[in-house]
């Protein structure tokens, strides 16, 4: 079972974000349990401090003892307030902690304004991440090397995901039930919420970022031409030229890398993105296969359905947003 920690800071924290993501995914490991599944996730929710009092007292948060916990899985910072610098130095010991978590294999989340928590362990140097609009003159101020994309609403980098400003944590939310549950289960939180899923400016197959935890960065930038080529027909041959390196040296630093051959990846995303338009259900399979790169329809077929188990029509049925839950 998964270790889930939402982390308390000293100083202040937005009470939405911290009891909309316990109540959302408590929700999802309750629905993942009717479905005859085990308990996917136990969630904590624990800090430094014995107490936190929160919107001028009228609500306090209880958090459990965070010495006490040892490893976790995914740990989740919450929206903190707008005095960025006290925030920051109200919560060494706190980013302490979350740096030697993610050293020690966890996975770590920030919601709108907890970026700047999240920036001050150092993790976020060199990579991307996002915040709330309004914050992002601050933030570029404290931390101008980090790749600030204020225009992304989720950023997933190396085990590390962000989100914009606000409410659009929800969004965040859903996309790691996605990831520790299934596409089912977040689609069925997201109509129990009424979330729209997928309101992201990133790719349907934003998923696949995961893959890219290699630190290969000539393989990483094959992944990216693949993704970004879908409809083309790839010859990796050629793409091996591009990156100056023989086909076959390729193939090895592929498989090595992202765990699969070029070609599997290369349909995976196919498949990930076609499943992404299904369960939306505005366009034909035959729509789905043509966006895709599909001139076969064959052949379409009987990768989706090794790759998901289903075919595209039965996928359509039970996966539809219009479908789920009716």
């Amino acid at each position: 079972m998964k270790q889930v920690t939402i982390v308390i800071p000293d100083g202040y924290a937005e009470l939405g974000s911290i009891t909309g993501s316990f109540e959302i995914l408590n929700r999802a490991n309750e629905y993942w349990q009717t479905m005859g599944n085990k308990p996917m996730i136990e969630i904590h929710i624990a800090g430094f401090a014995t107490e936190l009092k929160l919107d001028v007292g009228f609500f306090s948060v209880y958090p459990e003892d965070i010495k006490g916990i040892k490893e976790t899985d995914l740990l989740i910072i919450p929206s903190v307030s707008n005095y960025y610098h006290n925030i920051i130095e109200k919560n060494p010991a706190l980013i302490t902690w979350i740096t030697e978590q993610y050293k020690s294999g966890a996975e770590v989340a920030s919601m709108c304004t907890g970026a700047f928590l999240l920036a001050a362990t150092g993790l976020l140097e060199g990579k991307s991440c996002s915040t709330h609009w309004s914050a992002a003159a601050d933030f570029r101020r404290l931390f101008p090397t980090i790749n600030l994309q204020i225009d992304k609403l989720i950023t997933a980098e190396n085990g590390i995901y962000t989100n914009g400003g606000a409410y659009s944590f929800l969004n965040l939310i859903l996309f790691l039930i996605e990831k520790y549950f299934d596409r089912q289960t977040a689609i069925v939180c997201s109509k129990m919420y009424q979330i729209e899923i997928d309101r992201t400016s990133q790719s349907p197959f934003i998923i696949f970022q995961t893959q890219k935890n290699h630190g290969d960065e000539l393989i990483c930038q094959a992944q990216t031409y693949i993704e970004e080529n879908l409809s083309e027909k790839i010859s990796f041959e050629q793409l091996a030229s591009k990156l100056a390196i023989s086909r076959r040296n390729f193939d090895r630093r592929f498989i090595k890398a992202v765990g699969n051959t070029p070609v599997e990846y290369l349909q995976r995303v196919k498949v990930e993105v076609a499943k992404s338009s299904l369960e939306k259900g505005r366009k034909s399979i035959f729509e789905v296969m043509n966006e895709v790169g599909y001139s076969d329809d064959k052949a379409f077929r009987e990768v989706f359905k090794r790759i998901t188990g289903l075919s595209p029509l039965d996928y359509k049925s039970r996966y539809n947003k219009d479908a789920v839950l009716a």
